[in-house]
């Protein structure tokens, strides 16, 4: 899956997908990932920072 726009059998091109957290959900993930980066990638697109800020 990626985060690139779908379009939906029935509803509106601007339909877009969030794929699930994580470096193997990425289409090019980063070499190095620490959970810093985890907690960010989880809580995108929320607005509140991540649980241990």
């Amino acid at each position: 899956m990626s985060g690139k726009p779908t379009e939906k059998e029935d509803g509106p091109e601007d339909v877009r997908v969030i794929r699930p957290a994580g470096p193997e959900n990425m289409e090019n993930p980063p070499e190095e990932w620490d959970e810093v980066d985890e907690e960010s990638d989880e809580s995108f697109p929320a607005s509140d920072p991540p649980g241990n800020y």
